[in-house]
């Protein structure tokens, strides 16, 4: 008797410990490029540490964390794309359908919007819209 409760206990515990460990929540908000912090808020480029070449973009409010000099897509994570910007450098943005899709990493007093009127550096982006970060510090 005294091994059958002890037995019940041991399988009791790790059917609880299992539990904790489930990936059944499903990953975070967000494309590969959110997750890599590609779009976020910053101050410095300390804030931005999850690429090479990633970068706060200090020119707008709340900063933007971007993968500056990319050549094309194939430089950015998945769910972002080259954009050439106003300043004449090519960053990593992230794409969207809507804007909530481009505030995952960002306060809402410096919210990025979805917009269409963008340079992408790769052709094939004719109908994709890119997040874009408020102007101004």
């Amino acid at each position: 008797m005294a091994q059958a409760i002890r037995t019940a206990w041991q399988v009791l515990v790790v059917a609880l410990a299992s539990a904790g460990c489930s990936d059944d929540d499903g990953p975070p908000p967000g494309s590969e490029a959110d997750w890599h912090g590609v779009g976020a808020a910053c101050s410095s480029d300390a804030d931005c540490l999850e690429e090479e070449g990633q970068r706060c973009l200090t020119d707008f409010s709340g900063g933007y964390c971007g993968i500056r000099d990319c050549a094309g897509d194939e430089d950015c994570p998945q769910g972002s794309a080259c954009v050439t910007h106003d300043d004449g450098v090519n960053y990593c943005f992230l794409l969207c359908i809507d804007k909530p899709d481009c505030n995952h990493n960002r306060p809402l007093n410096a919210e990025s919007n979805c917009v269409g009127s963008i340079t992408f550096v790769d052709s094939g982006h004719n109908s994709h819209k890119a997040c874009e970060p408020p102007s101004g510090s």
